[in-house]
């Protein structure tokens, strides 16, 4: 074995016993090398093209946490095993993607992959919001905006959120900022979600989730509570073609579900007791986005709902879905007559919505 071959081996295999290789065979030799530096290579970080979770609990020993991805990082919903405290998860990632981990108590927490990333997270089971996450850089700025929302009241949490998209507008903690903030919840702000997304798509030009979403919000600026319903026409689960023809008469009621939220499936077991209580006097129309079209109608199926459900497979980003500005499970449109009286109601405002208006 020649002097330049034993140093080069030397180099890369640098924890062994540099003189065992003196006495090995050169296809022995080169076995052990190959095999030692896939090690070293597998050991020093995650993988190109996948996207690695570890993290520990204190006060939880075993359960199970969910993750999803409201921007398509992963489709559907993954489950992660916790034992003696301590969890993993790996997932495929070409690029980068927002995870939303649901944990036992089914509040929801943002974490931000990228091809190649991991993170660790430490968190209190009783003190959730202090919860830590290092790793990456999309992941220290969220770990910054918690830093700064721990001991304010839900208005200011809104201003902080304003004032970081607005400092960071290209970033992917900004996108989920807008969402949360803006989009996702009980009030929607459009106009002034729409304001930051002007910025935004302009750090984010080839963003076309972004773009889509600035589309739809525009959209939702000029169609506000007491305009009609628009032209619709689509294909529900069992191949039937549904309009807006079909919800022009009497109450009405548009709404998103997805098998893995709880909220979106009490609701749409509200929609069913509803319906069988006033038949016509209610009409339905759902969307459905799991990812595959199999999971939608097995839930149909176990919770006998049985009015028009559509599902594209596209999940967030379905055609109908777009074109109502319905952004998140759980959404929905209340109509009367053709034009929209309510949009987004929770379970118990929905209950007394619908008593209200068949009663």
């Amino acid at each position: 074995m020649s002097s330049n071959r034993l140093a080069s081996i030397k180099k890369v295999v640098g924890i062994l016993p540099f003189y065992l290789f003196a006495f090995l065979s050169p296809l022995t030799s080169y076995l052990l090398l190959l095999t030692s530096s896939i090690f070293l290579l597998t050991s020093c970080g995650t993988r190109s093209g996948h996207f690695k979770i570890e993290g520990r609990f204190l006060h939880i020993n075993q359960g199970e946490l969910y993750v999803y991805s409201p921007d398509g990082g992963i489709n559907g919903m993954d489950t992660i095993k916790i034992v003696a405290g301590r969890f993993a998860y790996e997932t495929r990632m070409k690029g980068e993607a927002t995870l939303i981990l649901v944990f036992p108590n089914f509040s929801e927490h943002a974490v931000f992959a990228e091809s190649g990333g991991s993170v660790e997270i430490k968190a209190d089971a009783s003190h959730l919001k202090e919860m830590t996450v290092t790793g990456t850089d999309e992941n220290k700025l969220m770990m910054r905006f918690r830093r700064q929302i721990i001991d304010v009241t839900p208005p200011e949490e809104k201003l902080k959120a304003k004032e970081f998209i607005e400092k960071y507008p290209g970033t992917l903690v900004s996108n989920y900022l807008l969402q949360k903030y803006y989009l996702k919840t009980h009030k929607p702000d459009y106009v002034g979600a729409y304001k930051l997304l002007k910025v935004m798509t302009e750090q984010q030009p080839e963003n076309t989730q972004l773009l889509a979403l600035s589309h739809q919000v525009a959209a939702l600026c000029t169609s506000k509570i007491g305009d009609r319903l628009p032209k619709i026409s689509v294909v529900d689960i069992d191949g039937n073609t549904v309009t807006d023809q079909q919800l022009l008469k009497g109450v009405a009621v548009i709404s998103v579900w997805g098998s893995w939220n709880y909220e979106s499936m009490d609701i749409q077991r509200t929609l069913r007791d509803f319906k069988q209580d006033n038949g016509d006097k209610l009409h339905l129309l759902s969307i459905c986005i799991d990812a595959q079209r199999r999971d939608c109608k097995m839930q149909m199926n176990n919770n006998s709902f049985t009015w028009p459900t559509v599902c594209d497979e596209k999940m967030m980003e379905g055609r109908l879905m777009q074109q109502l500005g319905l952004m998140s499970p759980a959404d929905n449109i209340i109509l009367v007559n053709g034009k929209i009286t309510d949009r987004d109601l929770r379970n118990s405002e929905l209950k007394d919505r619908l008593q209200a208006l068949i009663n």
